[in-house]
C-alpha cells in the first residue's frame, strides 16, 4: 500500500512539476489575444499536415519494431503492434516513461512473446534514438553555434544546471565509488541468489538487444530509423507555416527548434508539459520571434499532439480487445 502512495505521489508531483512550469510560461500572457490569434491568425490546413506526419511517424516506428521482433522468433500482427505502440505514447502522458513498459505489456498479452524480451528491443531502440538525437544536436551545434550560445546567456539557470551537471564532483566521486564497490564485492555478489536471478531476466534482456545483430532487413531498419526522425522534425517544422510570424523561418530554424524542444521532452513531467514550451519558446526568441508569438506557437503545437496521442491512444486501448476477441473467434 505504502509503494502505491508513493507511486502515485511521485506522478501527481511530476504533473504539479509540469504544471508549474506552463504556468510560469503563460501566467503573464494576454489570453485575450492567443484566443484571437488562434480564431483568426491560424492556417489550421498545417496543423493537419503536422499531425498527419505524425501518424507516419508511429506507423514507421511499429514496423521497425516489428522488424526488430522477428529475430526472436516471433513476428507480430502489424495492427496489435500499432496499437501497442499508441497505448505507450498514451501512457506517457499519464505517467513519465512508463510507455516502453505499458507497450511491452500490451503486446506482450495479445502476441504472448516474452515481455523481458520486448523491453531488450525497446531499450535497444531507445539507444538508437538517443544516437539520432546526438547526431541532430552536433549538427545543430555545428551551425547554429551562435543561437545555442545566445540561447545559454537568455536562460542563464539552464547554463548553470549543465554546468553543475557536467563538473559535479558529488556525481564523480558517487560514480567512482559505485565502481569501486562493486569491484571489491563482486565475488558475494555473484553467490547470491538474487544474482542469479537478475542473470536469468538479463539473458533474455540480452536477446531482445541483440536483434539489431540478427535482424534480417537492416535496410529496412536504417530507413525507419531515419524516417522516423525525418517525421518529428516536420513535425514540428511545417507548424511554423501556420503562422505569420514564424513563416519565413529557416529549415535549420526549425531544426534548433526541435532539438532544444526535444531536451525539453526528457524532463520527468507528462508529455513534456511546461518544459517543452519553454524551451521551444525560447529557441524561437533567439531567432527573433517575440515571447507573445511564440507562446502562441508552442502552445498550439504542443496541444494538437497532445490531443492527437490521447484519441488515437484511447481509440487504440478500446478496440485492442475487440480486434483480439475477433481474432481469436476466427480460428
Amino acid at each position: 500500500m505504502k509503494h502505491k502512495l508513493l507511486k502515485l505521489f511521485k506522478v501527481l508531483a511530476f504533473f504539479a512539476l509540469g504544471v508549474v512550469i506552463f504556468w510560469l510560461v503563460y501566467k503573464d500572457q494576454d489570453i485575450e489575444r492567443i484566443e484571437s490569434i488562434l480564431k483568426n491568425d491560424v492556417n489550421y490546413f498545417w496543423i493537419w499536415v503536422s499531425l498527419f506526419l505524425g501518424l507516419l511517424s508511429h506507423i514507421s516506428r511499429t514496423m521497425r519494431w516489428v522488424i526488430m521482433i522477428e529475430p526472436l522468433g516471433q513476428r507480430p500482427r502489424m495492427v496489435n503492434t500499432f496499437l501497442a505502440v499508441m497505448v505507450g505514447y498514451l501512457m506517457n502522458l499519464v505517467i513519465p516513461r512508463m510507455g516502453e513498459i505499458s507497450r511491452c505489456g500490451v503486446l506482450s498479452r495479445y502476441e504472448k512473446i516474452s515481455f523481458t524480451k520486448l523491453v531488450g528491443t525497446v531499450v535497444t531502440e531507445r539507444i538508437i534514438d538517443v544516437i539520432m538525437m546526438l547526431l541532430l544536436t552536433m549538427i545543430v551545434t555545428v551551425t547554429q553555434l551562435g543561437k545555442l550560445v545566445q540561447f545559454l546567456d537568455n536562460n542563464p539557470e539552464v547554463k548553470s544546471k549543465l554546468e553543475s551537471i557536467t563538473f559535479s564532483p558529488v556525481m564523480i566521486i558517487s560514480i567512482i565509488a559505485l565502481v569501486v564497490g562493486v569491484y571489491l564485492a563482486r565475488q558475494r555478489i555473484k553467490r547470491s541468489n538474487l544474482f542469479h536471478k537478475l542473470n536469468g531476466i538479463l539473458h533474455k534482456f540480452g536477446e531482445g538487444l541483440r536483434t539489431v545483430r540478427n535482424m534480417k532487413h537492416k535496410g529496412a531498419f536504417i530507413f525507419h530509423t531515419v524516417f522516423i526522425w525525418v517525421m518529428y522534425y516536420l513535425m514540428l517544422y511545417v507548424v511554423f507555416f501556420a503562422f505569420g510570424f514564424t513563416s519565413n523561418l529557416t529549415a535549420i530554424a526549425g531544426l534548433t527548434t526541435f532539438v532544444l524542444g526535444s531536451y525539453g521532452m526528457v524532463a520527468p513531467v507528462q508529455g513534456g508539459i511546461g518544459a517543452w514550451h519553454f524551451m521551444v519558446i525560447q529557441a524561437l526568441i533567439v531567432y527573433g520571434i517575440s515571447k507573445a508569438d511564440a507562446v502562441v506557437f508552442a502552445f498550439l503545437a504542443h496541444s494538437s499532439m497532445t490531443a492527437m496521442m490521447i484519441i488515437v491512444g484511447l481509440i487504440s486501448l478500446l478496440i485492442l480487445p475487440f480486434i483480439n476477441r475477433r481474432n481469436t473467434e476466427s480460428l
